[in-house]
């Protein structure tokens, strides 16, 4: 297996999908071993430091890539395996920031209140114990809570020579804010132009579902990656939202405006995937999608918002998706660590 590392320096970090050069060529199959900085460029660093003060809202969520996958065309799609997520430093941030968050007065969300004041957290990490430590800041509570390592954005270049932020979730994945996203999960995308172009970025070393305030304990991440290609035929069509798929579970992630529309997307994309992993008219995967599915939420911040549609594999009959990547992929995974 070729094994390609690439740690980007500042200069190098991509702030969109599409228009940005490419970091890298690689070829399907090649093991990434790659390097994030987190959403906030790493700019806060102490509980003093202060969003508006400190960042530059230019810059944020940087992206390591974008990588050129040779033989990648339009109508097909790539699978990207995590097989590693290791956070990067000892310590991860987490902020409220003025006119951004679901509970917050909004750009979008106009008031006549003010917004929410800002405040800082720092999490320390404890390797050894598996967890980061939440500190109140206005009574005397601390909590070890578990660390579960995360990518807040995989994506690839949108089509029509669309140029989109890092901040946003849409059709070619981006900033999904899934916990969904972590180490042993295989993320399908469709290839909307020659090469992909797909980049990875804002780990979370945690987050819960919906990310409330609109940052996670965000910190940097050494990333393990694998990566492969799956040409586009009658039987193995590009999928038109975003597909993950685990050991246990089938994952598809939607994105847009109002929550609802992010929900449908999710769910629609869901019944085209029991159609083509069971034969299943519409009707017949609508009925059973309806009795299994779970339904979180991903993010309720960004510019789209991004709903999750997932069914467990236990409750299916075996089926192989996209003949097996997820678990060819989890193979070659055991020989890359």
């Amino acid at each position: 297996m070729q094994v390609v590392e690439y740690r980007p320096e500042r200069h190098e970090f991509a702030w969109t999908f599409g228009g940005a050069a490419p970091a890298r060529r690689v070829r399907p199959g090649t093991c990434l071993r790659l390097w994030t900085e987190d959403a906030f460029s790493g700019r806060i660093t102490s509980t003093s430091d202060r969003a508006t003060d400190v960042l530059d809202m230019s810059e944020v969520n940087p992206q390591t890539g974008p990588f050129f996958v040779e033989g990648a065309e339009p109508g097909d799609t790539l699978a990207i395996h995590i097989v590693e997520l290791t956070p990067a430093r000892d310590w991860g941030a987490s902020t409220t920031i003025p006119l951004f968050g679901a509970l917050s007065v909004t750009e979008r969300t106009a008031l006549l209140h003010e917004p929410l004041p800002e405040r800082t957290w720092i999490y320390q990490l404890d390797r050894a114990a598996g967890t980061v430590l939440f500190e109140a800041t206005s009574a005397d509570l601390r909590l070890e809570l578990p660390c579960n390592p995360m990518l807040g954005t995989v994506g690839v270049a949108p089509p029509g020579r669309e140029v989109r932020s890092s901040l946003v979730p849409d059709v070619f994945g981006g900033n999904m804010d899934t916990p969904e996203m972590r180490a042993g999960s295989t993320c399908y995308l469709q290839v909307n132009v020659e090469g992909a172009l797909f980049s990875v970025g804002d780990g979370h070393y945690r987050q819960g579902e919906g990310e409330s305030c609109g940052t996670a304990v965000e910190g940097a991440m050494d990333v393990v990656l694998i990566v492969d290609l799956i040409k586009g035929s009658p039987t193995a069509p590009a999928p038109a939202w975003p597909r993950i798929e685990t050991d246990t579970h089938y994952v598809v992630v939607g994105s847009s405006r109002p929550l609802e529309d992010a929900w449908r997307a999710s769910q629609i994309g869901m019944i085209a995937w029991l159609g083509e992993l069971y034969g299943l008219d519409r009707l017949d995967a609508y009925q059973l999608l309806t009795q299994a599915a779970e339904s979180p939420l991903a993010n309720v911040v960004d510019t789209n918002y991004s709903a999750v549609t997932k069914i467990a594999k236990a409750l299916l009959p075996d089926a192989a998706a996209y003949d097996g990547v997820h678990r060819h992929l989890r193979e070659q995974a055991r020989s890359a660590r």
